[in-house]
């Protein structure tokens, strides 16, 4: 793997071993947020660690794969995260600031409808899958006559529960979890609250592109490489959930020129109704001016297209807009 254009200019637990060269390998997943996890190794705050994650079905797809294998998906070990690491002196209380400092992603990827799943769960109950050849080189996916920026995250990033829960990897929680914010790419810091001693840190899920809101229920899901920096912060009261900070714009490199966006609005008395209906509406403008099949534009817009609040104050109604760069059609 190599990296994309994307850039920037204690207790019993802490006996896990700390190694010198701080690498968590592809044999440290798990499918749970949980303090009874072994940690993989003991960081002190200020220290570098590289992760390498499988793709968020675990390795049951492969740039070979077609829809009948998401038919056989084994969802129970889908969204593996890994780690998790032992901050030493973390306690509940404290906040671990989190540095990302490289993502390095495969050269290929998939983005499915997985029947039950996503958005318009209802509007899709057939299985559908793409897989897309990553140009690292060139710094986008390339898709009919759309080119998708490559803009890679880690989908996952969270610490242990307080208690002896076992928490899913697929939900979001107070404190990180499959968040899947895009923002979360090189340069930006994120900012969890600690639960328990030692912080217990996993991460993985890895994404080279996603729109806000990942309508579909996948963004392009791909392998990932990510080095990330830790340090252990004290008295930071505000940071009850999780908080971020990104570099500025004219940092993150774009290959495709800024041509506006075509947006619409879902306006419903229900938030989740109203971005529902802008979906629904982005995808019959793909498949009426783009030439799309249904599916395949769900898919762009999973990828490549923003949920944003337009409106949330003129009550009854409220204003959902899914908006759509159109660099991503250039020539």
């Amino acid at each position: 793997m190599i990296s994309t254009e994307t850039r920037t200019k204690s207790t019993s637990r802490s006996m896990a071993p700390a190694w010198n060269n701080f690498h968590v390998g592809r044999d440290c997943g798990h499918c749970k947020w949980s303090r009874k996890v072994t940690p993989k190794l003991t960081v002190s705050s200020g220290q570098t660690v590289t992760f390498d994650a499988v793709d968020s079905s675990n390795g049951q797809l492969n740039p070979g794969s077609d829809a009948s294998a998401i038919k056989s998906l084994d969802l129970s070990i889908a969204n593996p995260v890994f780690g998790p690491i032992f901050v030493e002196n973390a306690q509940p209380g404290d906040v671990l600031k989190v540095e990302v400092l490289s993502l390095q992603v495969a050269d290929w990827g998939w983005s499915a409808i997985i029947p039950g799943f996503g958005l318009l769960a209802e509007d899709f109950p057939e299985p559908q899958i793409n897989i897309w050849s990553l140009d690292r080189e060139k710094g986008y996916a390339q898709f009919k006559d759309m080119r998708i920026p490559l803009r890679p995250f880690l989908g996952c990033m969270g610490l242990a529960p307080g208690n002896d829960d076992e928490l899913s990897t697929v939900p979001p929680t107070h404190h990180g979890g499959n968040m899947d914010c895009r923002e979360l790419g090189v340069g930006s810091t994120v900012y969890l609250p600690v639960q328990t001693v030692g912080a217990f840190f996993s991460c993985g899920d890895g994404h080279a592109a996603q729109g806000h809101g990942e309508v579909c229920g996948t963004a392009i899901e791909t392998p990932i490489r990510a080095t990330l920096r830790f340090e252990l912060c004290k008295n930071q009261p505000w940071v009850t959930t999780p908080q971020y900070q990104t570099p500025p714009l004219a940092q993150i490199a774009n290959p495709l020129p800024d041509l506006g966006t075509y947006g619409v609005l879902g306006v419903s008395p229900d938030l989740f109704q109203a971005a529902k209906l802008a979906t629904r509406n982005l995808i019959q403008w793909l498949v009426s001016t783009k030439g799309l099949t249904h599916s395949e534009a769900y898919i762009v817009a999973s990828v490549a297209a923003d949920l944003k609040i337009a409106e949330i104050v003129n009550v009854p109604n409220y204003e959902v807009a899914m908006t759509l760069p159109l660099g991503i059609f250039s020539k």
